[in-house]
């Protein structure tokens, strides 16, 4: 078995075959994860991604956002200095926090691999619907960590997996580009690690507080 790709723990253990995927499940940290030897090649995430449909004026879209800007905002001081990590072709999320006035910057290993991006600092960071496509999310999280500012604030926004009866027929699980599915016990178990602080405002919505 290979080492949980979240924790890097190897108490990893099969968990379900389905549609011809071997899905694993870490009982350290809870998380559940497509085996490394399947995941899709970069050409075929950016093939699928083109197919949303993320339009920066799309109401319904913005709507969906909120979920992680309504909290986030409500606990971000003014003009703060953020990153949108994976922010894929249409970056609403940053359009609305600059007209909330604070100051982002953009990255994306796809759509806008501007390494630039990863030498500074940030009072902020967000990842929506980004965390479930990470290969290496151990190593993600470690390079969040770093480029967080002492006090700064990572939002997270996932799918949390919950039933596992109901994985199989997940809508979440049948993205081929999702090749890791955390639980709410998977956020708690990594803020201990690194010395956060994790709150959950809502369902599929993570705050992690900086020290």
């Amino acid at each position: 078995m290979p080492a949980c790709p979240v924790c890097e723990q190897r108490t990893v253990r099969h968990f379900l075959h389905c549609q011809g995927g071997e899905y694993l499940r870490c009982d350290t940290c809870q998380a559940t994860f497509l085996h490394p030897e399947q995941r899709p090649t970069a050409e075929r995430e950016q093939d699928y991604y083109q197919l949303h449909d993320n339009r920066v004026d799309d109401p319904g879209y913005r709507k969906f956002l909120s979920r992680l800007s309504t909290p986030l905002l409500a606990v971000l001081p003014a003009a703060q200095q953020g990153l949108d990590y994976g922010c894929g072709p249409g970056p609403a999320l940053a359009v609305m926090l600059k007209e909330a006035g604070h100051d982002i910057s953009l990255y994306d290993p796809l759509f806008r691999p501007d390494e630039t991006a990863l030498q500074r600092s940030y009072d902020f960071i967000t990842c929506t619907e980004v965390v479930e496509h990470f290969h290496h999310p151990a190593e993600e999280f470690h390079r969040l960590h770093s480029l967080l500012r002492p006090g700064g604030i990572l939002a997270i926004m996932t799918c949390f997996q919950t039933d596992d009866s109901r994985f199989a027929n997940w809508q979440y699980r049948r993205d081929p580009t999702h090749v890791v599915f955390y639980r709410e016990e998977t956020f708690h178990y990594l803020a201990r690690q690194f010395g956060w602080r994790c709150e959950i405002p809502s369902k599929d919505v993570v705050l992690i507080f900086k020290p």
